[in-house]
């Protein structure tokens, strides 16, 4: 099966240029938000490939307003792609942590952007009714996706990364959103310690049985000053190689719903403080080698997904 834009998986890229009639990108934002897997809610440290910028390497500076974030990230890609339609993404930290009032100041401040969307990136732990309830009114007044982290659907690997959730408690906050109809994104991570390609394509398996909106798979970055880099500089942590991954996100990607885009194949570390695997940098090689292992396999996205 080949998609409208001649590729074997249903890019993200593709489904925005149908909704909204040309390019749009998402515009990186942070909020400011805390995160309770470091506050000692749920955990101290957050998780242990999580940046001390709560994985929002590529977001504004809190200090600054979201629309002086919002224009600084937008001249730069302007330059890059000309004019576009833009998304506000909250990236940085939880971005449903926080009470109500606070929570409704922001949207609404994402709202008067000159953007045809908004884009939440939170933790299903972070989802109550009555942030479901808000972001279900937010959903009737723009494009709106919220972007939960899962990383894995094993509760053992969740220990080992101390992720400070359960795959059932996921599933709770996953439900407050899809019982409302609100578009959801699920985070998937390989090459987490411990787990085997068997487990990978089981958090795959298991998100196809939720039919989400859309999905992001990355790839485990082992960032310099993480939990994880102690892990890897002790021999407790080995990178997955190119090859490797590239079978693994392809073996996903065939497992999947035909109709759940796909936001992401891999991630983008940044080079400064990236230790490892180095050859995730050349991220337009690994996109590419995807491809061809599906132009070789002649496979598609969904090939073996059932309902």
């Amino acid at each position: 099966m080949i998609y409208p834009d001649g590729k074997r998986y249903l890019s993200l890229d593709s489904v925005l240029k149908r909704e909204f009639g040309k390019k749009t990108v998402k515009v990186p934002l942070n909020a400011g938000l805390g995160c309770p897997n470091r506050d000692g809610s749920k955990g101290i440290g957050g998780c242990i490939f999580c940046s001390g910028r709560c994985s929002g390497e590529f977001a504004g500076n809190p200090c600054e307003s979201l629309y002086s974030q919002f224009e600084a990230v937008k001249a730069l890609y302007l330059k890059k792609w000309g004019e576009t339609n833009y998304i506000a993404y909250l990236q940085a930290g939880s971005n449903t942590y926080s009470d109500p009032e606070a929570l409704s100041e922001i949207y609404e401040s994402c709202l008067k952007l000159p953007a045809v969307g908004l884009s939440i990136a939170t933790r299903a732990d972070c989802i109550t009714p009555q942030s479901a309830d808000l972001l279900y009114g937010i959903s009737k007044r723009t494009y709106l996706t919220v972007e939960l982290g899962l990383q894995s659907s094993s509760d053992i690997t969740a220990g080992i990364i101390n992720r400070g959730h359960t795959f059932g408690e996921f599933l709770t906050g996953y439900g407050l959103l899809f019982e409302r109809g609100i578009r959801v994104c699920v985070h998937i991570i390989n090459g987490l310690p411990g787990e085997t390609r068997r487990d990978m394509l089981k958090t795959a398996g298991d998100v196809a049985r939720l039919n989400p909106y859309e999905i992001k798979i990355h790839l485990l970055h082992i960032i310099k000053g993480t939990a994880a880099e102690r892990m890897y500089l002790d021999g407790r942590l080995a990178p997955m190689d190119k090859n490797e991954y590239t079978a693994t996100v392809c073996d996903q990607l065939e497992l999947l719903p035909p109709s759940t885009a796909i936001g992401r194949l891999t991630g983008d570390g940044d080079r400064k403080t990236l230790i490892a695997p180095m050859w995730s940098t050349d991220k337009k090689t690994v996109l590419n080698s995807i491809s061809k292992e599906l132009s070789a396999r002649e496979s598609f996205q969904g090939k073996y997904y059932s309902k």
